[in-house]
């Protein structure tokens, strides 16, 4: 399938982008369910840590959560490669409302924490993948066109819209209307909006001809996948060290509410800088960018732990964000030149699942860290996962390599012909 732009232009853009044939259809209902995978962690933590009073019990068990959906991702990618998106995505949502409706009513039990465990493992593994299936949908329409950097940028400007809106969603339920709101809410929006995306059956990518998984491996086969997954986990530790740090800052202070002020100014800097990628004809190649993004992210993560008022913290979280959004556009956009057509969605839900993975360890060691020690030791999670990963992306940045077109990277099946790998 072509790309279905309707004009042309020597400089691609979000215009051109947006009057691509169909988008539409499936841009809108995407953004709704997407939504709800912002208010996940911060409704559960707000919830658990009203219920037992402890920062360090509703991280582990937000981190229950994002570590299931970390390893069952993948999975679901896989399988909405082989079988169709619809065929996935519906069980999956009606799965992880009553998942999630059965923790809340849990932990307002007051059931053992062992129990919420048990309810917050199936509530992540049934987290609908709708980021990577739009990705996917993106490339089947722009398939060899160069509006796919911008696709990417689009969709990473997206995402950062929804941690603008849901953090501030999540805690105003949570604060204003009752604790388990921000939960419920998350629940009956990830039914909604998935059904009404799954809908869109004309524009989601063909699904694998039988048997065609045999002939291949998992995305996570390919090297320069592997350094992805360590590259967007470091990202994750900062997601997960922000939710936990600044909840805990707003609570030290005596403005609880502030919490989704100061994440949604984190959040709009990463949607900003989104913007301003996407709109930029970059020369440098996407590995170089990736590193140089990278290394401001991880010197700008480093001041997270000296800020002590709320002027400092808000400033210091907007350029953290900033620096964000250039690494995740630079990583999604590799992943077009490094992962065949049939596996793509698979590979989107690996980096999709290495940011819940790392946000889900960073907000187990942020919660313990602010339960015993000082009031924003958390914020060394996002500094300590932020320079690990540079490490390795230094050290392994040859592996980013796109893969010559044509030729098959995993057993047989190719971009385009089908050509046979010892």
């Amino acid at each position: 399938m072509v790309s279905t732009v309707t004009s042309k232009s020597s400089r691609p853009g979000y215009g051109q982008l947006l009057r691509t044939r169909g988008a539409w259809t499936f841009l809108l209902p995407g953004f709704a369910a997407r939504q709800p995978f912002a208010m996940l962690t911060l409704s559960i933590v707000l919830l658990v840590q009203h219920t037992t009073g402890s920062y360090g019990a509703a991280g582990a068990v937000a981190a229950a959560t994002g570590v299931s959906m970390a390893l069952f991702a993948p999975y679901s990618g896989r399988l909405a490669d082989r079988h169709g998106q619809r065929t996935v995505l519906l069980p999956g949502v009606l799965a992880h409302a009553v998942a999630a409706s059965s923790l809340t009513a849990l932990a307002l039990a007051h059931a053992p924490l062992w129990a919420l465990f048990a309810a917050a493992v199936p509530t992540g593994a049934s987290v609908p993948q709708i980021g990577p299936m739009v990705r996917a949908r993106w490339g089947v329409k722009l398939k060899d066109s160069p509006l796919m950097p911008t696709a990417a940028a689009f969709e990473s400007v997206t995402d950062e819209l929804t941690f603008v809106l849901g953090p501030l969603l999540a805690t105003a339920l949570c604060t204003a209307v009752a604790p388990a709101a921000g939960l419920l809410t998350e629940a009956a929006l990830t039914l909604v909006g998935g059904v009404l995306f799954a809908a869109q059956k004309g524009t989601q990518p063909p699904a694998a001809e039988p048997h065609a998984h045999l002939k291949r491996d998992s995305a996570l086969s390919i090297p320069g996948v592997r350094v992805l997954v360590v590259t967007f986990l470091g990202i994750g530790s900062v997601f997960g060290g922000m939710q936990v740090s600044l909840a805990a800052f707003s609570e030290s202070i005596g403005s609880p509410g502030l919490n989704g002020v100061l994440y949604g100014v984190f959040a709009a800097g990463n949607m900003l800088s989104g913007i301003v990628c996407g709109a930029v004809a970059w020369k440098a190649a996407p590995q170089r960018r990736l590193v140089l993004g990278y290394a401001a992210l991880a010197l700008a993560a480093s001041a997270l732990w000296t800020a002590h008022s709320v002027a400092v913290l808000g400033g210091l979280g907007l350029l953290v964000g900033m620096c964000i959004a250039p690494a995740l556009i630079t990583g999604y956009t590799l992943v077009e030149g490094l992962v065949p057509a049939t596996a793509r969605t698979e590979a989107f839900t690996w980096l999709t699942g290495a940011v819940a993975f790392g946000q889900a360890a960073a907000v187990t060691v942020a919660g313990q860290l602010e339960d015993r020690l000082w009031d924003g030791a958390g914020f060394l999670v996002p500094m300590g996962g932020t320079v690990l990963a540079l490490v390795t992306l230094v050290a392994l940045r040859s592996r980013l390599a796109a893969r010559p077109r044509g030729r098959t990277v995993a057993r047989g099946v190719g971009h385009r012909s089908p050509v046979t790998v010892d």
